[in-house]
């Protein structure tokens, strides 16, 4: 059992790419999105297209609607070192 190596598997998401597969998990339209945090539906298509930023404050608003903290949308894809997993 020792000739081997568990595999990993990564998927590199963007920023935008994180909106958007959270609210689409949540069954929301870009809309009711809109409609739930007050940033306008293109806005949104823009950040979920990542031609805008998301910028610190939309994060805070985007995650309270999406009931995820707001690093979940700033930092896709981090990886918690060893050491922090208890």
């Amino acid at each position: 059992m020792n000739d081997y190596h568990l595999a990993k598997k990564h998927i590199e998401v963007s920023v935008g790419e994180s909106v958007r597969i959270l609210r689409e998990l949540q069954e929301l339209s870009q809309n009711q999105l809109s409609a739930m945090t007050g940033i306008s539906q293109a806005t949104i298509s823009a950040i979920e297209n990542d031609r805008v930023k998301l910028g610190v404050e939309r994060a805070k608003v985007l995650a309270t609607a999406l009931k995820v903290h707001p690093g979940v949308l700033v930092f896709p894809g981090w990886e918690l070192p060893k050491e922090a997993v208890a």
